[in-house]
């Protein structure tokens, strides 16, 4: 990727929900939400605190993310719609269910 987000700024890529609903209709394009997850692209390397430290990131590249339904700015990266966003903007990370039913 040639687009690297500065301090506390997370650019991620929107995971597609479903097509059908669970009777089987097909959702049209014109009546579909946006999807409010997603997967972190890249991360910047994190804010600093007023005494200059850094406080790293909570998320990192490839981890899957739920954000608020109006949170980032879309953009056009290498032709494709990425949206960036603060850090703070991020509800939290998706772990993987078979291994949260595991623990």
């Amino acid at each position: 990727m040639a687009f690297k987000p500065l301090h506390d700024r997370v650019l991620v890529r929107r995971v597609e929900g479903d097509e059908k609903t669970a009777g089987g209709l097909i959702i049209p394009d014109s009546a579909k939400e946006k999807p409010a997850e997603g997967v972190v692209v890249s991360c910047g390397e994190g804010a600093r605190k007023d005494s200059g430290e850094l406080i790293e990131m909570g998320v990192k590249e490839g981890d899957k993310v739920l954000f608020g339904k109006w949170s980032g700015t879309e953009v056009n990266v290498g032709g494709e719609e990425l949206l960036i966003m603060k850090e703070s903007d991020i509800l939290g990370i998706i772990t993987d269910e078979a291994a949260a039913a595991a623990a």
